[in-house]
């Protein structure tokens, strides 16, 4: 294995890290990193699996939270409530992504002019959902009917398209159908937890057959830097958005979608 190789891993581990829980697209920031990088991966396997480390990372992190909750679930109906809203916010990504696995792979993520645009367009929306007058009628994701989670899981469903960033599209639709910025935040962190286990665990199913010794090898490196990245990432992001909003983030998806059209063109 090429010393190049290692270090490409290593470098979209990281992004992937940095990127997951923010809404910027990490899918997106890998793809076309690794677009530039010439770096190929076996069936556009890593960029999936990868994502482990950043499931690793949010569970770190919150593993105090999720055993309480767990605790909880025999004996108090809020907690079930929550615990159920959360998978009804799943099942539609896990229905699409299925029938939708083929495409996704073969022609959306071979697309990088897709991902510029993605990111541009997203961010642009970003920021106009950003400096929306709106009020919250929703502060704690304990709190949110069933009904607005699967709402919310119905607009994971746009992050499908690499560029999109599942996490910028269940929180944009979180803050527009009544949520506080914060929470939004949380509840994406929330749902990402069966939603990126399940990507993982179909990816690796529907790919065990062609990965190596070699893909192993570099899907463990990226995964050790996305999860060593994803958990700065999640102990901060909270306080981060509280502060100071998603403009940051959505001035970010715009300047790297121009760079990202900057390189296509001068560079291919």
């Amino acid at each position: 294995m090429e010393e190049q190789t290692i270090i490409n891993a290593l470098i979209l581990g990281i992004v992937e890290g940095l990127t997951e829980f923010i809404p910027v697209s990490s899918t997106g920031h890998i793809l076309l990193l690794g677009h530039f990088l010439d770096f190929e991966s076996t069936g556009k396997t890593f960029e999936v699996l990868i994502q482990l480390g950043a499931i690793l990372a949010i569970l770190t992190v919150y593993a105090a939270r999720l055993w309480n909750l767990a605790m909880a679930l025999p004996s108090d109906g809020k907690s079930r409530r929550f615990v159920f809203g959360i998978f009804l916010a799943f099942l539609p990504a896990a229905v699409i992504g299925v029938m939708a696995h083929g495409f996704i792979k073969t022609v959306l993520f071979e697309s990088p002019a897709l991902i510029c645009t993605t990111l541009l367009v997203g961010g642009i929306i970003l920021l106009w959902v950003d400096r929306l007058p709106l009020k919250p009628r929703y502060t704690d994701v304990m709190d949110y009917p069933l009904s607005l989670c699967f709402k919310i899981g119905l607009f994971q469903c746009l992050a499908m398209v690499p560029g999109v960033s599942r996490s910028g599209s269940t929180i944009a639709g979180s803050l527009l159908m009544g949520t506080d910025k914060r929470s939004a935040a949380e509840f994406s962190f929330f749902l990402a937890m069966p939603t990126m286990a399940g990507a993982f665990a179909y990816d690796l199913y529907k790919n065990r057959d062609v990965l190596s010794m070699n893909d192993a090898v570099i899907i463990t490196i990226g995964f050790i830097a996305s999860f060593v990245a994803g958990v700065f990432v999640v102990k901060g992001l909270l306080n981060f958005v509280t502060r100071h909003g998603f403009a940051p983030f959505a001035w970010w998806r715009i300047i790297v979608g121009l760079l990202g059209f900057m390189g296509l063109y001068y560079l291919g």
